[in-house]
């Protein structure tokens, strides 16, 4: 037995988001035009120094290689682009035309992205994994995605490898906040993006941002169904005391829309075993984060 349409098993199934996002503080992001191979740097044109390079980089700074590359018809050109983008929104691009010119990216990988020379938003990022070779559903659920958000923001869209998660597929990551949302598809796509990028998270496909661990995700993701319209800039900071083996208790420290103070217990399950992608070949089984309490402590309890 075979998972082979592994988002449509997970749907099935009711698989939740929360707690899904795949970790990374900061992100290098390598266009190449393709053939991805399964594996994102063992892709033709990426030598294997370099790509031990990157991945080594990636490593030491939790972050997270992707490669990238423009929906529908791309051209040929010699040059192509690479980004360190930072979770602060700090954002450094830089070409390359041979896997040696990829070294800088990796410098600054370690380093951290230069602030730009004149002071302004950072551009957001919206990337579609549709890395077929490493999940068939993210090919057939993303690509079809990926063409809608670059026909609305086409300065803004890109194809990427694989983000994690691909039975949540398609799986769309925002850049530089790093929220991760699932279980798109073309139309529920363009309104989260668009929602999103007016400040305000659609927790029915938010499965988690990248920059916090699962449970602080989980207790995100409550809180933006409980006190909807909110987002991710109406959370000041956050923390997280764990209160046993599996549970914890976060804090999240609100503005706006957002109570100034929101606690959550959380508590992780294993769930039952399961086919978790289209390459599975035995079941296995993967954490749910599960909300157990959501509420406005009192004065008295407030830390």
């Amino acid at each position: 037995m075979t998972a082979d349409h592994c988002a449509t098993e997970a749907r099935l199934r009711a698989d939740p988001l929360q707690g899904s996002a795949a970790p990374a503080q900061r992100w290098l992001l390598v266009e190449h035009r393709g053939p991805w191979a399964v594996r994102a740097l063992d892709s033709t044109g990426l030598s294997g120094g370099v790509a031990t390079a990157l991945h080594e980089a990636a490593l030491a700074t939790r972050g997270r290689v992707l490669l990238i590359r423009r929906t529908g018809r791309r051209p040929r050109r010699a040059v192509q682009q690479w980004a360190v983008v930072d979770h602060d929104g700090t954002q450094q691009w830089g070409t390359w035309r041979r896997p040696e010119d990829l070294l800088r990216a990796a410098e600054v990988m370690l380093d951290g992205p230069a602030p730009p020379a004149h002071a302004r938003p950072p551009q957001p990022l919206v990337l579609v994994c549709t890395h077929g070779l490493h999940d068939t559903c993210c090919a057939v659920r993303g690509r079809p995605v990926a063409g809608a958000l670059a026909a609305r923001w086409p300065d803004h869209t890109w194809e990427c490898t694989h983000v994690g998660g691909d039975r949540f597929a398609p799986n769309v990551l925002v850049l530089p906040d790093g929220a991760c949302y699932g279980n798109l598809d073309e139309d529920s796509a363009q309104e989260v993006v668009a929602a999103h990028l007016r400040g305000v998270v659609t927790a029915a496909h938010f499965r988690g941002v990248s920059t916090e661990p699962p449970a602080v995700q989980a207790a995100l993701s409550a809180a933006f169904t409980r006190y909807r319209p909110c987002g991710l800039g109406d959370v000041r900071s956050v923390t997280a005391d764990r209160t046993g083996d599996a549970t914890w208790t976060v804090t999240l420290h609100g503005r706006g829309r957002l109570p100034l103070l929101v606690q959550a217990d959380v508590r992780r399950v294993a769930a039952p075993a399961e086919l978790l992608t289209c390459r599975a070949q035995a079941p296995s089984s993967a954490f749910r984060y599960v909300v157990d309490a959501l509420r406005i402590p009192s004065a008295e309890q407030a830390p």
